[in-house]
């Protein structure tokens, strides 16, 4: 996510659709998309500062959840770092070591961000520059409901492909740690909040 998206209290005025009664119920962390019927993956994240599981959306971002489970099973997230934390906003990682050296990527990958998949509290998006197509490997979790980081509200959106389904208590830890200034980069924690693996469960509807 590019430095220059901070966090906004701007309201975005709801449409009043005419066939609203026709639309399935949204909930919390969910978007108005059906649940596909195949099993959805659930990755398991360790880290120093405890576990927790999301569960993904092949079904909505199929390039982006075959981006992140690859380089999960490469183990390519073992021991980078969450290296930029606002709290009230998100935590993000996936990209620097704890010596918060930049580790090399393969290609971006294309913006698959949806309107009707948002990034609400507990999901998990792609981190990307200006460019939309920039994504790699650096994801960010939302800790609160950010509507402006949504395709179409302010261009083409970050894209949400999971969401945290256990151990959100150990995000909203991560999102409290103390912060400063390191390496030219700002909102890193004082202590290296690390990513000590990255894992595949199996399968559950």
């Amino acid at each position: 996510m590019p430095n220059s998206v901070k966090p906004s209290r701007t309201v975005i005025p709801a449409l009043i659709l005419s066939f609203i009664a026709l639309l399935p119920l949204q909930t919390h962390g969910e978007s108005t998309v059906e649940e596909t019927s195949e099993p959805l993956p659930k990755v398991k994240v360790v880290t120093n500062k405890g576990p927790f599981v999301l569960q993904l959306r092949p079904d909505v971002a199929p390039e982006t959840v075959d981006n992140f489970l690859d380089y999960a099973r490469n183990g390519f997230y073992e021991n980078t770092v969450f290296h930029r934390v606002i709290p009230g906003f998100m935590i993000q990682g996936g990209g620097f070591t704890q010596e918060l050296s930049r580790k090399s990527t393969r290609d971006p990958i294309a913006n698959e961000a949806s309107p009707t998949l948002k990034n609400l509290r507990g999901t998990i998006s792609m981190a990307r520059t200006s460019a939309p197509d920039s994504a790699t490997s650096q994801f960010f979790i939302n800790l609160v409901d950010n509507d402006f980081l949504n395709a179409g509200v302010r261009g083409a959106g970050y894209a949400v492909f999971g969401k945290v389904t256990e151990g959100m208590g150990v995000v909203d830890a991560i999102g409290g740690v103390d912060t400063g200034y390191s390496k030219g980069m700002a909102d890193v924690p004082a202590d290296p909040v690390v990513i000590e693996s990255v894992s595949v469960l199996e399968q559950a509807r």
